[in-house]
């Protein structure tokens, strides 16, 4: 059974588009990733246009990530204080990336673009990740020494101006860095259509200082505002939203998820990172046989066909 999208302006299977969905929510569930990382690329495989598939799965990250911030915000793990400074940081970068995705589509340079950004951001996450889990796995069973909770704190931004004190949180630092990684992160959702929680977190526990379960639900609140003005550009600036596609998408990751999270609580936390990694490393190897290959057809490629409508 074949569904026609019309923002794409393709038909494309049903049963294939549901079985993405739930590929991606299974390791979603699995790894506890938001996915998008994983199901652009997929939806590219799949034929669909690169900047259609990039904002709708947008579109989708925004009801997953709005589902989490709420049972975060229940639990008092939201700083709305510091989710304000990412907000703003990442309505401006996600602004700035819906004219730059308008501006390569013009150009006819959007595919490419968005591989070679793939080919950086996965092997660079998928790299440390496998690095890092297959040393913690050679030590055995020992935690590894960023599982201690602890808050670690670049006295850099100390001396920086901007000083705020969030009280969620527990710490005073200058806005400058949170606006400019959450500005980062707005305009790869623009880009490559992913919350980018795994650029985020980090940043937020490693180099801000704050404590992981309030930089994750600080990092889902602020998704939720930043992916919804992304998408709500993509489509007026761009006409590149399938609403169809995100929720074909939608149902199939819901389902999907469950079945991931329930396979997770069998596997060690080394076994499951080792396992990301793997996976964001062979996305990243296809891109790159991508780029080094010419397309088969260079006259729709040079023709900007691959952006969509």
């Amino acid at each position: 059974m074949r569904v026609y999208l019309p923002i794409a302006g393709m038909s494309v299977n049903l049963l294939l588009l549901l079985g993405l969905g739930g590929l991606v929510g299974f390791l979603s569930g699995l790894f506890g990733v938001g996915g998008g990382f994983i199901m652009t690329p997929l939806l590219m495989m799949a034929g669909i246009p690169p900047s259609v598939a990039a904002a709708s799965d947008s579109n989708q990250i925004v009801a997953g990530a709005a589902s989490g911030a709420f049972a975060h915000w229940k639990l008092g793990n939201v700083d709305f204080k510091m989710g304000t400074v990412l907000l703003v940081g990442g309505v401006a970068g996600g602004t700035l990336g819906v004219q730059l995705v308008k501006v390569l589509r013009a150009l006819g340079n959007i595919e490419f673009v968005m591989k070679a950004l793939y080919v950086l951001m996965l092997s660079t996450i998928g790299g440390a990740m496998f690095w890092e889990s297959l040393s913690t796995l050679r030590r055995g069973n020992r935690p590894a020494s960023t599982a201690s909770g602890k808050k670690k704190r670049a006295s850099i931004w100390a001396r920086l101006p901007l000083q705020l004190s969030f009280g969620q949180s527990n710490l005073r630092t200058s806005a400058i860095f949170p606006f400019l990684i959450a500005a980062v992160v707005g305009a790869l959702a623009a880009l490559l259509g992913v919350g980018g929680g795994f650029i985020m977190v980090p940043a937020m526990i490693y180099v801000i200082g704050m404590p992981t379960i309030v930089a994750v639900g600080t990092d889902l609140f602020q998704i939720v505002i930043t992916t919804a003005n992304v998408t709500l550009q993509q489509a007026i600036t761009n006409h590149n939203v399938d609403l169809l596609l995100a929720m074909l998408l939608l149902v199939g990751s819901t389902v999907g998820a469950q079945l991931g999270a329930r396979v997770g609580r069998r596997l060690r936390g080394e076994q499951i990172r080792v396992l990301l990694a793997l996976i964001v490393l062979l996305f990243a190897v296809k891109f790159v046989v991508d780029l080094l290959f010419a397309p088969d057809n260079l006259i729709a490629v040079a023709g900007g066909q691959s952006g969509g409508h």
